[in-house]
């Protein structure tokens, strides 16, 4: 788990599949991930990058404040759609962050969370979520899906050394305003005179030809 998400342990899918589950029919439409908590929390953010799953469902097992043994099960988010046509690409594998006021339950004294995946079309051969984070209330999760290069800057020493060996953009600006001048008095002292057609009264000569 990311240093910003909260202590917690995340089961590997469990396919819940209908048929025989060797034709093509038979592959498994919902996958199941069960993740479990050390000790209650409220749940602040659910963040996941998906990976063509259409259909997400999570249910949280909650503890009672006042009766620790009493535990029960709700629904805080039902068949939210993550994919507009199962059938396509579109979102298949963007980020996704699910904040508490987006929930259909309160979310505290959460002990344990079961996520409910669901991809109806036979088009994609396997579908989960990835890097799965439950933040806590009061923690910030950092900002996911920057561009490579801004994730990937070369350090301050290496701008440094890079602008030393870089020429003097003033000696480079005077050098092109030079060879532009250069370039202006050469097209203007070219010969703007035709040579002419090789004919005498309208006939050639083929001595001249010969000599073209």
């Amino acid at each position: 788990m990311a240093q910003d998400s909260a202590p917690c342990t995340i089961r590997a899918p469990v396919p819940l599949q209908l048929g025989d589950g060797k034709s093509e029919l038979g592959r498994p439409g919902v996958y199941v991930i069960d993740v479990t908590f050390p000790k209650p929390l409220i749940v602040n953010e659910i963040s996941f990058k998906n990976f063509y799953t259409a259909f997400l469902t999570v249910r949280i097992q909650q503890r009672s404040s006042t009766h620790p043994r009493n535990k029960r099960w709700r629904t805080c988010v039902r068949d939210l759609q993550l994919m507009p046509n199962p059938h396509t690409e579109d979102s298949a594998q963007e980020y996704v962050s699910l904040h508490e006021n987006q929930m259909l339950c309160a979310t505290d004294h959460v002990i344990s969370m079961r996520l409910f995946l669901r991809q109806p079309s036979p088009v994609w051969t396997t579908f989960s979520i990835e890097d799965l984070q439950i933040n806590p209330n009061g923690r910030q999760r950092p900002q996911k899906g920057f561009s490579w290069w801004l994730n990937h800057l070369p350090p301050k020493e290496q701008l440094r050394s890079l602008s030393k060996s870089l020429p003097n953009p003033e000696r480079v600006s005077s050098e092109v305003q030079q060879m532009w001048v250069l370039t202006e008095v050469m097209r203007s002292n070219q010969s703007s005179a035709s040579v002419g057609r090789f004919d005498v009264d309208g006939c050639y000569d083929m001595n001249l030809l010969s000599y073209t």
